[in-house]
């Protein structure tokens, strides 16, 4: 039986080093015919140019012209032949260290070098690889990798070897990938200097003048905010200049900005922040209500679970200590997807008591359209209205939604389809009435133990709205500005909002080019503070 193995190995390693030759010999065999036919040509041309000026001409030619890239794919060219080469002599390199045959390693290594400083000459230069550079490379190359082959590389060696490798590429692949997300969730949550500048400013403002402070008392009773004849957003958010956009831009667009009303509620550090810059700048004639969430003293470990699970010790660890988990996605580490603040919308007819009906604004998009028109649409007795995003397969119950578990799979379909979260009607009546709040809770407390869905707001809205939700037209509400490089022109035109959902925001460096002007036209350049902060 060892003999016939070994009978069949010597066929097959002949084979192997059989092709290899023929493909090396047909692939000299076409450069030296290109090279000969060229050479022909120039001495068959009666207008060729004497030997130094056609030399000077070709130089040049091959400078202005030479694109590497293509080049490198073209089958005639010797830079795809070096490339092919050196990618073979790599993988004997890695399988003659396997073998502790470091010589013939050196060799190799030494051979890819050449072959790498050639081809990184071309690149730079832009003139195309000779015959006379590639061909001692390539005839090396060839004898060593036929040494490698005549040893004791066979192709049951070569192809164990080589998958090996492909999969500690893959592996490496894989932790570079969670390397970068993690890199890109840091630069997300990072806040810019000129923003960090901007905040500053406002709260030596609010420190140092009374008056606005007396403004704010004079404003906190107006019998407008709680005038349902008027238009009602909502707009929870510690980013003051994306708040400012949100509202500069539904005002501008507004067809009468002076019937709207905006409820913000925002953290006790950036509340003062947020009051300096509302009091002090004009959005229309609109009306503007800064709330602190600390003093909403009602919500608290009694009555939300979400602030129970805040207050947990292995929850606080995970989300703001230097826990780290590779199997669990670094974006959930993110402190906002347990953020007291972030979940506010649930809580939005406690906020509220007297108001009917309200649109809720996520603070990283832009409004295009008049709004008011949401309130007059027909809810069909729905609490929500809401664009649906199943038009991709991946966004519906399912994906985000554990249906192994009983509890989720004997009440919802898992082809359901989500909808966004970020621009919203809410019927407050109907809300009530349903009680979807008393849901939230329920909810929130069946996955104390993280086992129905990941953080986030999405999962749990998507539980307590089902069968409570209609459907809008897409034109109301355009996502994906923050992550989706290709989104159609025309889509954006359209829309009446548009989302910077992603990483990507407008505010941030990591910003996508082509979409941030739609956000910029909505901050007014010429206030002293933001001058001076971007000047600085």
């Amino acid at each position: 039986m060892r003999r016939r193995a070994a009978d069949f190995r010597r066929p097959a390693r002949r084979r192997f080093s059989y092709w290899i030759w023929l493909l090396l010999a047909f692939s000299f065999i076409i450069a030296l015919l290109l090279f000969l036919l060229q050479h022909n040509h120039h001495h068959r041309d009666p207008h060729h140019y004497p030997l130094p000026e056609r030399n000077e001409r070709v130089e040049q030619f091959a400078k202005e012209s030479l694109n590497f890239t293509q080049e490198i794919l073209s089958v005639t060219s010797f830079s795809r032949q070096l490339a092919e080469q050196m990618i073979l002599a790599k993988a004997y390199v890695v399988i003659a260290k396997e073998h502790n045959n470091l010589h013939l390693a050196w060799q190799l290594s030494s051979k890819i070098r050449n072959c790498q400083l050639l081809l990184s000459k071309a690149a730079i230069t832009g003139e195309p690889i000779t015959l006379e550079e590639a061909e001692p490379i390539i005839r090396s190359l060839s004898l060593l990798m036929f040494k490698a082959q005549d040893i004791h590389y066979d192709i049951a060696t070569t192809i164990v070897t080589m998958r090996s490798h492909i999969q500690a590429l893959e592996e490496r692949a894989n932790a570079a990938i969670v390397q970068s997300t993690v890199f890109g969730q840091i630069a997300a949550e990072a806040i810019p200097k000129s923003l960090h500048c901007l905040n500053v400013k406002l709260m030596s403002d609010w420190l140092r003048m009374p008056s606005l402070q007396e403004l704010s008392d004079e404003r906190k009773n107006s019998p407008r905010l709680v005038d349902n004849n008027l238009y009602h957003f909502c707009i929870f958010s510690d980013n003051v200049l994306a708040t400012s956009v949100v509202v500069n831009s539904t005002v501008s667009n507004a067809d009468h900005p002076k019937q709207l009303v905006f409820h913000i509620v925002t953290t006790g550090v950036s509340y003062g922040v947020m009051l300096a810059w509302f009091l002090r700048n004009d959005f229309k004639g609109a009306t503007i209500e800064i709330q602190n969430i600390e003093e909403f003293h009602w919500l608290n470990a009694s009555y939300s679970p979400l602030v129970k699970q805040l207050l947990n010790p292995d929850s606080r660890t995970f989300y703001f200590g230097a826990y780290q988990d590779l199997n669990v996605e670094p974006k959930m580490r993110n402190p906002k997807y347990l953020s007291l603040l972030n979940h506010l919308q649930f809580y939005i007819p406690e906020i509220y008591p007297q108001l009917e009906k309200v649109v809720f604004l996520d603070d990283d998009l832009v409004v295009q359209k008049d709004l008011t028109p949401l309130f007059s649409l027909d809810l069909h007795g729905n609490v929500n209205g809401a664009v649906e995003t199943c038009l991709e397969a991946f966004h519906r119950y399912y994906k985000y939604l554990n249906f192994s578990n009983s509890v989720i799979s004997s009440r919802f379909d898992p082809q359901a389809c989500a909808w966004a979260f970020g621009m919203n009607i809410f019927d407050l009546v109907a809300w009530r009435k349903a009680n979807v709040t008393g849901r939230y809770h329920y909810w929130q407390e069946q996955n104390a133990d993280g086992t129905l869905w990941k953080l986030g707001i999405l999962p749990p809205a998507l539980l307590c709205f089902y069968g409570l939700t209609e459907p809008l037209d897409r034109r109301w509400h355009v996502l994906g500005l923050g992550y989706d490089l290709n989104i159609d022109n025309r889509l954006i035109e359209s829309a009446a909002v548009i989302h910077f959902n992603g990483n990507m925001k407008p505010w941030l460096k990591l910003a996508i080019g082509r979409y941030k002007p739609l956000w910029d036209k909505y901050i007014n350049q010429s206030h002293p503070h933001l001058q001076d902060c971007v000047t600085s």
